[in-house]
């Protein structure tokens, strides 16, 4: 089973200026995720794809098998992510001869993922067959609680009412906040343009400690506090 990890990082943000080089705890953000990955022992290959030179070359000194220039088309404000994650795969494919059985995108804004989150997401694919595995964390609103949208008429309404509603958010049925943490696919899964969700798709479900995915000062500052928080426990337990 050949697996190939990918991490794709645009040179532009709008949230927050430079997010995926900007230092967190001393060192880019992106590191975060070039480490997990290596730490995982899952992947033959490594690669970081970018519109950005100072992005790559961070990548490179943080040892990733190969930094792929990604096309002004794929880094837009609004380009969709897929396609950079497929040109990716296509571009290492084409540089190292060899076809990969299972791709793994690692955002690199949520470097709260632990490791073993990693190796568990790979191993619920590799385990049932699916056809990918997204993740995510449990919901703090429910649209069959309190999510409301509004009419055209502007009144607020339950987005989702059921025919006995729930007085408690906790007899709602289950619902999940996609956190962009992890996505994986088998390869034929990738290429076949089916979109994100598929009968096959399985969901692995994180804490919500784990699970921020940095869009805004806000999200860096508690990505921070929690990083830190982490770190003192690591130590403390030595």
């Amino acid at each position: 089973m050949k697996r190939i990890c990918t991490i794709c990082a645009r040179g532009g943000s709008k949230g927050v200026k430079g997010k995926n080089i900007r230092h967190l705890l001393g060192k880019p953000l992106i590191a975060y995720s070039i480490e997990q990955a290596r730490e995982s022992k899952l992947f033959d290959i490594i690669a970081v794809s970018s519109d950005s030179a100072e992005i790559l070359e961070i990548a490179q000194e943080y040892g990733v098998d190969m930094i792929i220039r990604r096309p002004l088309e794929l880094a837009s404000d609004t380009a969709a992510k897929l396609p950079a994650i497929k040109h990716c795969v296509e571009q290492v494919e084409l540089r190292f001869g060899q076809i990969y059985d299972v791709c793994v995108d690692l955002d690199a804004t949520s470097p709260l993922r632990s490791v073993d989150d990693i190796r568990q997401a790979v191993s619920l694919l590799e385990t049932v067959g699916a056809s990918n595995v997204i993740t995510a964390m449990p919901a703090r609103r429910s649209p069959y609680f309190n999510l409301i949208e509004l009419s055209k008429d502007g009144v607020p309404l339950l987005s989702k009412p059921l025919e006995n509603p729930v007085v408690r958010r906790q007899d709602a049925p289950a619902c999940f906040d996609m956190n962009a943490s992890i996505y994986v696919w088998s390869r034929n899964s990738l290429f076949r343009d089916i979109g994100l969700f598929t009968p096959d798709t399985r969901l692995y479900v994180m804490p919500e400690e784990r699970s921020i995915d940095i869009d805004s000062e806000i999200d860096f500052q508690l990505v921070e506090i929690l990083l830190q928080r982490r770190f003192t426990a690591s130590e403390g337990t030595q």
